[in-house]
């Protein structure tokens, strides 16, 4: 926790669970990633925090910025970015919103399929896509789907598609999964990439662009590498596998760009056991999944968690929110350490949350408001 926070939240209380990101640990992120891969152009994931607050300081440091949607397109434009630092990253899109996207000047486009291509030709004739490829994911703490991407052998075939269309086959792009916590886990996507771009150099049409994409982890409970060893082990497979043919590199960083700069303070508003034999506490809190935590889910991201009790003696306990839903649980196969002394009424700090809360808490599900956020 910085000292603006802790000072924030002692000036303030603010009533009810928030949100609080430090802009310093933003700016200090950005320059991080601008200093280790300078030859790299940095578009900022906007769905991992939309604060206008966020958005308007990267644009200011000259961050470019990955929208998802016509929505995220307006907002990196109110922030102050330029349409040619936008990225329409969504693989899935509708065509009118497309053509929103081009009349409001952007022209970089995310594909996986012939029928994206069309799309694109159809609205927004002469912009640039790039096709997105299957990555395994493997080592990665939140891994992906299946839902987007091709595999690599149909990249030149959708490529060279939009290049028949009139689009400008730019490039390809990938993400190993997020919170990556190996860094060589790019370098087969990187071979995958380079073998895209002989194939089309031997179809006659030239690539620039690889989207490294995100992946970029936060601390959390474990120890993550250093931006700077991520930036050495991509520099080390583009030369592996491109040669002398640098290619132009961007990343996509959402949660290795703001997850640690922001805390949510929630209370506990109950205690309690399931039987009177019970090792096991269950402890409830005021969010849960539904209010901002949906990457409890499978327990698959662990956040650090502070209390004014941290020096008692610690006991197992289930984790929960407050929703009227059984599946509002967070951490009960692998249960959480806790104070045996810890109350009802008690103030919990859930470190490492600057990512993917707010954004999955814009429902009021159960009554419960959704999570605020305050910037400072």
């Amino acid at each position: 926790m910085t000292d603006r926070i802790r000072e924030f939240l002692r000036t303030r209380r603010p009533d009810g669970p928030c949100l609080v990101v430090d802009l310093d640990v933003v700016r200090d992120k950005f320059l991080s990633f601008a200093k280790a891969m300078p030859d790299t152009r940095v578009f900022y994931a906007v769905k991992a925090n939309p604060a206008p607050e966020v958005l308007a300081l990267l644009a200011e440091l000259g961050s470019c910025f990955d929208t998802a949607s016509v929505a995220e397109v307006r907002m990196a434009l109110a922030a102050g970015a330029t349409p040619d630092r936008i990225s329409f990253g969504n693989t899935i899109k509708k065509e009118r919103d497309i053509a929103t996207a081009f009349e409001l000047g952007v022209r970089l486009y995310a594909v996986d399929c012939e029928a994206e291509v069309e799309k694109i030709a159809r609205v927004a004739p002469g912009a640039r896509v790039f096709c997105r490829i299957l990555s395994d994911g493997a080592g990665a703490e939140w891994p992906l789907s299946r839902k987007f991407g091709c595999e690599p052998a149909m990249a030149p075939r959708i490529l060279e598609h939009a290049h028949r269309l009139g689009l400008e086959a730019y490039g390809v792009s990938f993400h190993v999964g997020s919170q990556q916590r190996n860094t060589g886990a790019w370098d087969a996507a990187v071979a995958s990439a380079a073998g895209i771009f002989r194939e089309m150099s031997d179809r006659g049409i030239t690539l620039k662009m690889v989207n490294l994409g995100g992946g970029f982890p936060t601390r959390y409970l474990k120890n993550v590498p250093a931006v700077q060893a991520y930036a050495q082990a991509i520099s080390d497979a583009i030369l592996t596998h491109f040669g002398n043919q640098v290619p132009e590199t961007i990343i996509e960083p959402g949660r290795g760009m703001v997850g640690s700069a922001g805390i949510i303070k929630a209370e506990v508003v109950l205690v309690s056991k399931k039987s009177d034999t019970d090792d096991v506490r269950w402890v409830y809190l005021d969010i849960g999944k539904f209010g901002g935590l949906a990457e409890t889910m499978d327990e698959a991201i662990r956040y650090p968690i502070r209390t004014e009790r941290d020096g008692d003696e610690m006991t197992p306990c289930v984790l929960a929110g407050p929703t009227c839903d059984s599946a509002d649980v967070m951490y009960e196969k692998d249960p959480y350490f806790l104070p045996v002394s810890l109350e009802i009424g008690d103030e919990v700090l859930i470190e490492g949350t600057g990512a993917y809360t707010t954004t999955y808490s814009a429902v009021a599900f159960n009554g419960f408001e959704p999570l605020k956020s305050y910037v400072i």
